[in-house]
């Protein structure tokens, strides 16, 4: 996989220091098996009105006279929007999200998904009620904001919805899942680079305190990890990516790039991955449907054994997302955030196969293919 094919230059440009040393280093350590082995280079706050200005105009002015940066909602259905908003438009403002505002919401959303459609009115409703203007379209919602939460639940829709953002070139922050499948992924970072527009994806569980000092160096060299997290399965979504996300974004937080293959158990209630990186490591997740659930894991490094850590809630992510809105600093690695997908994708397959190993060589490959086929005129010339 050619990596760079989807990271934009500008995504790029924005990782500074230890950003881009990290950058540099993983693309081409994480990425080297997969080329070899397909044979292709792998990587004070002014509350906004529902009569905001348009984006394309200088945007409303703090007391402090900051620009306030006009945030737009694509989607509804998720518990997350109402927690998101009110972060962002708490008074008085958190001092990571001062001058960051949820101004406008297009409600929809999931067409097919009923514990997501059927969600619609409520959340509609508690995001009216924090002075959130609802529109009725993308394109009224893109011309009110300078940047945009896809936050739709269903990953189907993503590609599509994240066109039109692209397309109007504002900065965007995709909610797990990035999409449904991983060629609908990989479509996606490609779209981004195309338009040269940032964006990043991420669970909440990534950004969690023990999973954050152990990405630090808490243990030293992670040599191994084991993370859990609850997952439900939803048939229109490769097995992991609707639920299980949690659990491998913080396997990846604590792991990093470098993932070889991945074999796959399954039971009605378990599904359990197990990864190889490259140097011997092994990574693994465990997916619950059944009994005590929670979130977290055990990171095994050369200096020290220890816990991941409890679910830190959202707050964490949406300090990210606001620091991203207003820097264009993209906080992952494009390439770390596919890898993780194609994970989960090589499990799936596994789990077809029996539980024999499957590469992620193997399912990159057919990724791109499909990602040429989903993009097949669906990108102006530049």
């Amino acid at each position: 996989m050619n990596v760079f094919k989807c990271i934009s230059p500008r995504q790029e440009s924005t990782l500074t220091g230890h950003h881009r040393a990290t950058f540099a280093r993983r693309n081409w350590l994480a990425w080297l098996t997969l080329a070899c082995l397909i044979g292709v280079t792998a990587s004070a706050q002014d509350p906004a009105s529902s009569d905001a200005t348009p984006a394309d105009q200088t945007p409303d002015q703090t007391a402090d006279n900051s620009p306030t940066l006009r945030i737009g909602i694509i989607g509804l259905d998720t518990s997350h929007v109402p927690a998101f908003t009110k972060s962002f438009n708490q008074d008085p403002a958190d001092p990571d999200m001062k001058n960051c505002r949820v101004v406008a919401a297009y409600p929809y959303g999931s067409k097919t998904i009923e514990s997501s459609y059927s969600r619609i009115p409520k959340y509609t409703e508690q995001v009216e009620a924090m002075g959130v203007d609802v529109v009725s379209s993308i394109d009224e919602l893109l011309k009110q904001v300078d940047c945009v939460l896809l936050e739709t639940n269903d990953g189907q829709p993503h590609l599509e919805q994240s066109l039109q953002v692209f397309r109007a070139g504002k900065p965007l922050f995709i909610d797990k899942p990035t999409g449904s499948n991983l060629a609908e992924v990989v479509a996606i970072f490609r779209a981004a680079r195309h338009y040269d527009v940032p964006m990043f994806s991420s669970s909440s569980l990534r950004y969690g305190e023990g999973a954050q000092a152990i990405r630090g160096g808490k243990v030293g060299a992670v040599l191994g990890c084991n993370a859990y997290s609850p997952c439900a399965l939803e048939p229109s979504h490769v097995d992991l990516f609707w639920y299980g996300i949690h659990g491998v974004e913080l396997l990846y937080t604590c792991m990093g790039t470098g993932c070889q293959s991945v074999r796959h158990t399954s039971t009605e209630s378990r599904e359990v991955a197990v990864g190889v990186w490259s140097g011997g490591r092994i990574g693994t997740f465990h997916g619950m449907r059944n009994g005590k659930s929670g979130y977290g894991g055990t990171a095994f490094g050369e200096s020290a054994i220890e816990p991941i850590g409890p679910y830190g809630g959202y707050q964490p992510l949406v300090k990210q997302i606001a620091a991203f809105f207003r820097t264009e600093q993209v906080p992952i690695d494009p390439a770390e955030t596919i890898e993780l997908y194609a994970f989960m994708q090589a499990a799936a397959e596994s789990k077809q196969r029996g539980g024999d190993a499957v590469t992620l060589a193997e399912v990159m490959e057919a990724a791109e293919s499909q990602a040429d086929q989903l993009l097949a005129g669906k990108l102006d010339p530049r």
